[in-house]
């Protein structure tokens, strides 16, 4: 016997999270196209999840952005950087960083427990999905710092 159980479609409409005037605001509903959120996470968690996320890449980029502010770019947008589609590479690579926050710690909170061995292997693939999203929050902030993705060191 199998069923199949539909899920609410992600709601719309749900405003921005004003950021602190350097860093662009978030667009929530950008945010559910781009993480593939499907209405099983409720729009207070998702807020929550989003702002712990840009205040983690905000802190991590508070000296670069001192910096930047310092050689009178007012915004990350006018940093100079390559532009696609119209956007500065940093505010891409910036969203990227959030987004992959927020959806890791998601995730992390949307666990099913299980005891069956479905369970032991579903969770061990979501464990793979939040360890590739951590990796890809610290790869895009990485590249708005212009240094090195990883540390290679020789014992």
């Amino acid at each position: 016997m199998s069923s199949f159980i539909a899920t609410a479609p992600a709601k719309t409409g749900q405003n921005l999270i004003r950021n602190d005037g350097f860093f662009p605001d978030i667009d929530i509903d950008q945010v559910i196209a781009a993480t593939r959120l499907d209405g099983t996470v409720t729009a207070e968690r998702l807020r929550g999840a989003l702002v712990e996320s840009a205040l983690s890449v905000n802190e991590e980029l508070a000296t670069w952005k001192a910096a930047q502010l310092a050689a009178g770019h007012d915004s990350l947008d006018a940093v100079p950087a390559p532009r696609i589609d119209n956007t500065s590479a940093n505010v891409h690579r910036y969203q990227r960083a959030v987004f992959c926050g927020a959806r890791a710690a998601l995730i992390e909170r949307y666990r099913d427990y299980d005891a069956t061995a479905a369970g032991d292997k579903a969770a061990e693939a979501l464990t793979q999905a939040v360890e590739d999203l951590r990796r890809d929050k610290r790869w895009a902030i990485c590249d708005v710092l212009g240094i090195s993705r990883s540390t290679i060191e020789l014992i």
